[in-house]
């Protein structure tokens, strides 16, 4: 088959039932966002390669390049933090603080080497919660969060919770020359290799307890309280304290909370707290976040950093996981009226019937009849398409109104 005849590679199309089904998840999202107060943002879906890295956090082999010219190289948005923080800082500057923000967008990102056809473009819905710092503003991100997976009716799922700056403290002690080699092994959870490091017993015996700092967050909490830990880790742990206290007590739901401080996301710029979605059967992530104080200072004219924090939502999980709620529109919207003129004389005078219907106060939807039919075909066609109401004008512009059973 001609390459014409197909989207290229790792793109596809979204059909007309794939596209109500979505925008069901987004404006059901959206409900959520907006009776939290949250604006929309829309941010440019071509930046300069620079913006895009956000400092180096963000590896540029994801990014989908687009053009190199004597003023820089673009590409094509693998996530829209980035892009929402440098809209923040140049271009919503003297704004009344905080921002709450959302968006539903594309996102692109290129497949690693040896993944040809691996999915490229990905839809998200999410929210960035910018110049407010603190666990009170962590506190909202998660139950808004949460709201925002009981808005779907989502039940079977599970938040996990992690401390990027907590983690670094953790594992500053490990020498240089093996500290990334024990972070990649925890982010992976990759048990093996590590008990395999070129490692002292000391360290090792460090490294494991790391690897194993998964669980209830009492408990968790209670092994790194063992722990020498300097004044701003312990600092840190007494918020992840409140942290989980608050959202306890006024989560909408039974919250299924993972605390794992071997939680590590690929993406460098987080600060503060990490968190993941996964569903029950942990084989999807529904979404992530995290807080990134130091970002939007990479993107400001004089280098003033300001605290953020925010989450997405893959949208493409979500509909994976929604496909059998009844909940889920399981059909496109129908028309309410088919309007046919009988012959083309009649043209005119349904055009303006149909311009009529379409003029109600609330929606509704008004197909015209093209010609070529018959009148049995005509019917066939409006059961088919599930109208079932038809309007046939005649002579005198008057419309015969014939009601089916669809």
């Amino acid at each position: 088959m001609s390459t014409i005849h197909q989207p290229p590679a790792g793109a596809r199309d979204l059909l007309p039932l794939e596209v109500a089904q979505k925008r069901w998840i987004a404006d059901r999202l959206q409900a959520v966002f907006h009776r939290w107060g949250y604006q929309r943002i829309i941010t440019s879906t071509l930046e300069w390669l620079e913006t895009l890295t956000a400092g180096g956090a963000i590896q540029r082999s994801t990014v989908i390049k687009l053009e190199d010219s004597s003023e820089g190289a673009l590409g094509l948005r693998p996530e829209l933090t980035a892009s929402i923080a440098r809209a923040a800082v140049t271009r919503m500057a003297g704004e009344t603080y905080p921002q709450r923000l959302y968006y539903n967008a594309n996102v692109f990102r290129r497949a690693h080497s040896g993944h040809y056809g691996k999915q490229l473009e990905f839809y998200q819905s999410g929210v960035e919660l910018l110049f407010a710092g603190g666990v009170l503003a962590d506190t909202e991100i998660l139950l808004l969060l949460v709201e925002c997976l009981h808005n779907l009716g989502l039940r079977e799922w599970n938040l996990v919770l992690g401390e990027a700056g907590l983690t670094r403290s953790l594992l500053s002690p490990f020498p240089d020359t093996v500290r990334e080699k024990v972070r990649y092994c925890i982010a992976n959870l990759d048990r093996v290799t590590l008990e395999n490091l070129p490692l002292s017993p000391e360290c090792l015996e460090r490294a494991l307890l790391l690897f194993d700092l998964r669980g209830k967050p009492e408990d968790v909490l209670q092994k790194v309280a063992l722990l020498d830990l300097d004044e701003t880790a312990r600092e840190t742990v007494n918020n992840l304290k409140s942290l989980v206290e608050l959202l306890a007590q006024n989560s909408p739901v039974s919250l299924p909370l993972t605390l794992d401080l071997s939680l590590l996301e690929t993406i460098d710029y987080y600060t503060g707290i990490v968190f993941e979605v996964v569903d029950a059967t942990h084989t999807r992530i529904l979404g992530k976040g995290g807080r990134y104080d130091r970002l939007l200072g990479l993107y400001h004219p004089q280098g003033q950093t300001s605290p953020g924090i925010g989450f997405a939502l893959n949208l493409e999980d979500l509909h994976a996981c929604l496909l059998s709620s009844p909940q889920l529109p399981q059909t496109t919207p129908s028309s309410d009226w088919l309007v046919i003129p009988p012959n083309p004389q009649n043209a005119n005078a349904a055009l303006a019937y149909a311009q009529k219907l379409r003029a109600s106060q609330h929606l509704v939807r008004v197909e015209i009849d093209l010609g070529g039919r018959s009148r049995e075909d005509i019917r066939k066609y409006a059961r088919h398409c599930r109208i079932s109401r038809l309007a046939w004008i005649q002579p005198d512009g008057t419309p015969e109104i014939e009601t089916l059973k669809v």
